[in-house]
């Protein structure tokens, strides 16, 4: 009796297991894909900037030996890096709250459902289909001392006109301009699709309450829509860190290294003057400093948030 007792746990306990491994294995399959392209897009570039981060190079790029955290200590003590990174943060005060405020009012105004606003939503959100190579390019048209069109009006204003990309003293604002233009179309739509997610219950009983459209939005859409602008913060404070492009079409860092941020002098540094072991220190620092400022974000910032 008792050994037909244990055979019939066995069999029962048996098949559990199999069960068990068998979704092991799907599960191992289904994720595969993923964690190859992590592995290969994320994880090796980390491990390799690490490893050459450690490293120093010679002229034709090749690893020579190992020197510890000396390419962070030579970063840390190197003029052009800490200007990289004081311009790298100019750069972000300047576009980032700029973009959110605008993205705001701009969402707020074709959320009041007034006559057009859908030419509005079709007109605020076309920077979005244009890619930053392209829009540097309509932006260096624009920024042109001689025959741009900026110039153009402030002449007949009868303004000075300015040296927008030449000028230390306006290169980066320029940048900035354009950043703001490229960015306002993503925010805009990702502001309004929040405002549109609030039930319309809350602004009828807000204006049989008597609240005017001022204090409806600070009071109640703001609050209501804080998930949206505390994400929307996040990912554009990311992406003023990672600018490049822009960067690299209208000014080449310049002029006196006035626009020159963190990712242009890693790019100077390790694909042309072949330094990988510091440009690779500059992209961890980097990586740190993008790390910090989220972690202190979430930290602080999302006690402000309102989840439904």
């Amino acid at each position: 009796m008792k050994r037909s007792v244990r055979k019939t746990r066995s069999i029962v306990r048996y098949p559990r297991q199999t069960r068990r491994w068998n979704e092991y294995i799907l599960a191992a399959m289904f994720l595969a894909p993923s964690i190859l392209l992590f592995g290969i897009f994320l994880f090796y570039p980390l491990i390799k900037s690490v490893y050459l981060s450690l490293h120093s190079t010679t002229p034709r790029g090749d690893v020579a030996k190992f020197v510890g955290f000396k390419n962070f200590t030579n970063l840390f003590t190197s003029d052009t890096f800490l200007s990289s990174l004081w311009v790298t943060t100019q750069f972000m005060l300047f576009t980032v709250p700029t973009t959110l405020i605008l993205a705001l009012i701009l969402a707020a105004f074709c959320r009041s459902r007034i006559r057009g606003s859908r030419i509005f939503r079709f007109i605020f959100a076309l920077p979005l289909a244009i890619s930053v190579s392209t829009g540097s390019v309509i932006w260096m048209v624009l920024f042109h001392p001689t025959l741009g069109t900026l110039n153009y009006f402030l002449s007949i204003a009868g303004l000075p006109t300015i040296n927008w990309l030449t000028d230390p003293n306006w290169a980066l604002i320029s940048i900035s301009i354009m950043t703001i233009w490229m960015n306002l179309g993503f925010l805009f739509i990702l502001l309004l699709g929040g405002m549109e997610g609030v039930p319309e219950d809350i602004y009828e009983s807000a204006r049989m309450d008597g609240a005017n459209p001022t204090r409806t939005f600070v009071q109640l859409t703001l609050p209501l829509i804080s998930p949206t602008i505390f994400f929307a913060s996040v990912t554009s404070m990311i992406g003023s860190f990672q600018a490049f492009g822009q960067i690299n079409i209208l000014t080449k860092g310049g002029p006196m290294n006035s626009t020159n941020v963190i990712v242009y002098n890693l790019y100077q540094d390790a694909f042309m003057n072949f330094r990988f072991g510091t440009g690779s220190a500059q992209a961890l620092v980097l990586f740190a400093m993008i790390l910090i400022l989220t972690l202190i974000q979430f930290k602080f910032g999302e006690k402000k948030v309102h989840y439904q």
